[in-house]
């Protein structure tokens, strides 16, 4: 389901309406995802996932380096910019999450006066009419859009990582779910699922430093799988559940729908 876009800017013209979520801020490692210990008094219970607002859209490259150079100067403003590619290949840029659509627009009119973007969508939040089973095939169909990106593409540099919990974050909030950035935030706003009723979209912690604390997260697609950024160096892959590591390492499923 592409974006409903409310606003467009008249300058470089974008070549498509229809656009997939790739995080930028990301830390290198399996320790990037380094969370709580499960059973600590933090872990409360969640009442679900906040809807996504609305987001500025900028930019649209071939060259992701270039991508990466304007997501960095947005952040460099204080914002919380990361870049993405969609289905033709293309980069691009987004940032915020205002709950108007006239707050974001006169955010990206500053950013256009000052010369920092020349262009701009104001993309609004998703609605959520489906039912449960349609949301969660969606963010699978949205996880495996990834599979095979080097976990190497992305981070705070070009030489960091798109670490486990940027990756399950990324692919909620481009359907349009508020999840948290940290493994540890999100183990906690999650509800607890057994084992054995993991469902698709659910996500699954792992503890995998020696300590039990959660340093690892994936998003469940069914069949006893999940989609993962391993770590430094290694591609966006499926793993299962059932194997040796994974299965010694697991601590928990939880559930945001």
């Amino acid at each position: 389901m592409p974006d409903k876009i409310l606003h467009f800017k008249t300058g470089y013209q974008l070549q498509t309406l229809a656009f997939y979520t790739l995080l930028l801020i990301g830390m290198a490692g399996w320790t990037a995802c380094s969370g709580i210990v499960p059973n600590s008094p933090t872990a409360v219970e969640s009442k679900g996932l906040d809807p996504t607002g609305y987001t500025v859209q900028v930019g649209s490259f071939s060259i992701p380096s270039n991508a990466i150079r304007l997501s960095k100067t947005l952040q460099a403003s204080g914002l919380n910019a990361y870049y993405f590619i969609n289905k033709s290949g293309l980069y691009k840029v987004r940032f915020g999450n205002y709950p108007s659509n006239q707050i974001a627009r006169k955010k990206a009119e500053y950013l256009l006066s000052t010369g920092i973007i020349n262009d701009y969508y104001i993309v609004g939040p998703i609605d959520h009419k489906h039912d449960k089973t349609y949301i969660r095939n969606k963010i699978v169909k949205t996880a495996k859009r990834f599979l095979g990106a080097p976990y190497r593409w992305g981070g705070t540099s070009s030489t960091h990582g798109f670490d486990c919990s940027g990756l399950t974050m990324v692919v909620y909030r481009l359907n349009g779910l508020n999840l948290p950035r940290s493994s540890k935030t999100q183990w906690v706003l999650g509800r607890p699922v057994n084992q054995n009723q993991i469902l698709k979209a659910d996500l699954v912690f792992f503890a995998t430093s020696g300590n039990k604390q959660i340093s690892h997260v994936g998003i469940y697609i069914g069949a006893d799988k999940f989609i993962h950024a391993p770590s430094k160096g290694k591609n966006i892959r499926i793993d299962s559940l059932s194997k040796k590591y994974f299965r010694q390492h697991f601590i928990g499923a939880r559930t945001y729908l």
